[in-house]
């Protein structure tokens, strides 16, 4: 984990205020405060209701926001394809009106945005020189999640009091079910594409320093640099569980199972990294950023054996029940 100065701005009394209090990022990102003796809240208020949203505003008159609420579907984006009023009324509707609201109010919001807004292309190809900046124009729209999320951050770019992290396929040091690695361990069959990735550990840290220094605008909020499925499972492998299997299956394949499509890219990383630079901190290639990840992930696992052991007993099952050829529980990433 980066270390971090205490605060970047003289005030001491700054209050932080997350939306989103039941979400997974947004625990994590509670306990950091928490962890630096910052005066945080977190509330479950609807985002799209003007009327609550202020009256939480007013009750905990908070210096920063940091929204981590939104819908991503359950148990993946697909969700967002039958429930597209629901998602707009979250995606669209909901993050405006907080930002706005936050604007009206002079209060920071940083908003925890997705990077699944971009798919390899002939300008970007995988593997090539030229990644996703924050300033190209999103060419994703494969998926109604990713045609809300690439909208709403157009309009949100015209508040000045709103920072924008673009996460990818977020990781944490556990084996919560959220945790991309989580979710591709327990898949019957993963692709392996290269992609950007955020490590949370690494990064949320960030996201505090960068909401005390007031920054504003879009960062591209990943590890520098791309990896592929099969890189993290054969790392996973090694640090992790050694009796772990897997197997892969094509994009086209992945396709006939999909009621929506998945963005593979590889995003330009450089702005964050000079910024947080100037902060005295560096953020560590996503290679090195997995390796250290799966070490913390092996020592949390060891100080609580029993129940690790019931995971990966679990994972492991479901990869002998592959062989069998369970083809019928084929499930893709969101």
């Amino acid at each position: 984990m980066p270390l971090l100065p205490t605060s970047t701005t003289p005030n001491a009394e700054n209050v932080y205020l997350i939306w989103g209090a039941n979400g997974w990022i947004a625990g994590i990102l509670k306990g950091l405060l928490e962890s630096k003796g910052k005066q945080v809240h977190a509330t479950t208020a609807r985002m799209e209701n003007r009327d609550d949203v202020m009256k939480v505003l007013d009750e905990y008159k908070p210096t920063h926001v940091f929204n981590c609420a939104g819908c991503t579907g359950r148990p993946n984006v697909d969700w967002c394809e039958d429930n597209k009023e629901a998602t707009v009324r979250s995606n669209a509707i909901g993050t405006l009106n907080l930002t706005d609201c936050c604007f009206m109010e002079g209060i920071h919001i940083t908003v925890f945005a997705t990077g699944c807004i971009y798919t390899y292309d002939e300008a970007h190809p995988m593997g090539g020189a030229f990644k996703f900046k924050e300033d190209d124009s999103a060419n994703f729209g494969g998926s109604f999640y990713s045609f809300t999320k690439s909208r709403v951050e157009d309009i949100m770019r015209a508040y000045d009091n709103c920072l924008i992290l673009r996460l990818r396929m977020p990781v944490s040091d556990d084996l919560h079910p959220r945790s991309f690695v989580t979710k591709i361990t327990k898949y019957a069959k993963v692709v392996d594409v290269p992609n950007s990735q955020t490590i949370l550990s690494d990064l949320l840290p960030c996201s505090i320093a960068l909401a005390e220094a007031r920054e504003v605008g879009v960062y591209n909020f990943t590890n520098p640099g791309a990896i592929s499925h099969n890189e993290i499972l054969e790392m996973y492998k090694e640090l992790v569980d050694p009796g772990f299997k897997w197997a892969n299956f094509s994009l086209d394949e992945q396709a006939k199972v999909l009621k929506a499509g998945r963005s593979n890219c590889e995003l330009d990383s450089g702005k964050l990294v000079r910024k947080m630079g100037e902060f005295g901190v560096t953020i560590p290639e996503v290679h090195q950023a997995y390796r250290d990840c799966f070490k913390r992930m092996r020592e949390k696992m060891d100080n609580s054996q029993p129940i690790v052991e019931e995971a990966l007993t679990k994972i492991g099952k479901r990869s002998q029940d592959d062989d069998l050829g369970a083809e019928k529980r084929i499930r893709v990433s969101s």
